[in-house]
């Protein structure tokens, strides 16, 4: 959407708070599956780089998914795709005004979504970044702040300035 270089980090931020940008959160949209979940989702990713499509973006996260289901449990997801083409990590939120089939372990509802697009060659910073978002989203208190949540604004700033202090531990 932007042409507009990404805010860095700021001092005592999440170390995800480079992946996200306010025009890639997005609160109470409407999805009537996990298909329109994702297109939603790569709608977002795609807007980041002018190189990226939405399709291929949109091809990227429902060929992960066709692997296993990114459904974390309690409500969240974390589709991924690594992506030839991909400049540099990208994240994106969305929370869904209601729970959406996500093929979830615990078969739970999905309303939390948090979507990462990483360049092709990131192996080991994809594998890192899904472990801290994982560590993120099993934190019950910044979920439930998240489900509350009534503004982008609001859930950009829970989300970058997340800090593990209800997290559980190792």
């Amino acid at each position: 959407m932007s042409g507009a270089p990404e805010p860095e980090p700021q001092e005592g931020a999440s170390p995800l708070a480079g992946l996200l940008a306010p025009e890639r959160v997005a609160c109470n949209l409407h999805a009537s599956s996990k298909k329109r979940a994702l297109e939603l989702l790569a709608d977002l990713l795609a807007s980041a780089d002018p190189a990226l499509s939405q399709s291929a973006v949109f091809e990227s996260l429902i060929g992960r998914e066709r692997l296993g289901s990114t459904g974390l449990g309690h409500g969240v997801a974390i589709p991924h795709a690594r992506m030839r083409g991909a400049q540099r990590a990208v994240g994106a939120f969305v929370k869904l005004d209601e729970g959406i089939d996500f093929d979830a372990a615990d078969e739970r509802p999905v309303d939390l979504l948090f979507a990462l697009l990483v360049p092709e060659h990131y192996t080991n910073e994809h594998l890192a970044l899904l472990a801290e978002l994982a560590r993120m989203f099993s934190d019950p208190e910044l979920c439930r702040e998240l489900r509350a949540s009534c503004t982008s604004e609001h859930a950009l700033e829970l989300l970058t300035h997340w800090k593990g202090e209800h997290a559980p531990g190792p």
